[in-house]
């Protein structure tokens, strides 16, 4: 594994700041000082940053910017998923907790920890997801009370729950829901008469997507991260 991946997923660092820190000189492995980012440790090897150990941790839990074209599967005979974003020492188990569409962008997490997935994921939680929506037609403001009202969708029995609904552009809103229907968003929008022509997730409970991640690009997350949820 490289050293800047293990420094970042030990430590809870973006890989931009775990490479900074090793060509500062604060990371040294087995005693001796490294400043090469792309170092493959061995398995079994010591690294202490700022004088202090750091390991992995027992689970791994990542936050990933998908871009569009990209599946949330951990195998896809036919596309590129999510895990194929990840360099390979990562992947085993990791599996995303909660899904996009294949042409929905943003905030995805991952992670090896079923039972924090189960809590992310479960209908019971009810956990707090926000999307910037970009619409084929101007949003009105009774479109907007229609979805903090709660929609009833073609071919379902109950209407979705009260959504958080904000203009941001006369074809643009944020929207956020806690619900995870099938294309929800865009059956909500679908339902006033409109079209979702861009998604892009910013948002999971208190997680928001760091805005230094590129698409494709990923980085671990913070212990107050993981605990938030």
């Amino acid at each position: 594994m490289r050293l800047d991946y293990f420094l970042a997923h030990s430590a809870g660092l973006t890989r931009k700041e775990a490479k900074q820190l090793i060509s500062r000189g604060a990371v040294t492995v087995e005693g001796e000082a490294r400043s090469k980012a792309n170092l493959q440790l061995r398995e079994g090897q010591g690294v202490w940053l700022h004088g202090e150990p750091v390991q992995l941790p027992g689970h791994r839990y990542l936050m990933l910017h998908k871009p569009a074209g990209v599946v949330c599967s951990t195998d896809d005979p036919e596309h590129r998923t999510v895990l194929d974003l990840l360099p390979a020492e990562l992947r085993q188990d990791l599996h995303p907790a909660g899904r996009l569409d294949r042409d929905t962008t943003g905030l995805v997490l991952l992670t090896t920890d079923g039972q924090w997935s189960h809590r992310l994921t479960s209908p019971s939680h009810q956990c707090d997801k926000r999307y910037r929506v970009s619409c084929a037609e101007p949003v009105g403001d009774e479109d907007l009370q229609a979805l903090r009202d709660g929609i009833l969708l073609r071919g379902e029995d109950s209407p979705t729950l009260p959504a958080k609904a904000e203009r941001v552009g006369v074809d643009q809103l944020l929207l956020t829901i806690r619900e995870g229907r099938y294309h929800q968003v865009k059956r909500m929008l679908a339902a006033r008469g409109n079209k979702v022509v861009a998604l892009h997730r910013e948002q999971i409970g208190e997680i928001v997507l760091d805005a230094d991640l590129a698409p494709g690009e990923f980085r671990a997350l913070s212990e107050e991260e993981i605990h938030s949820l």
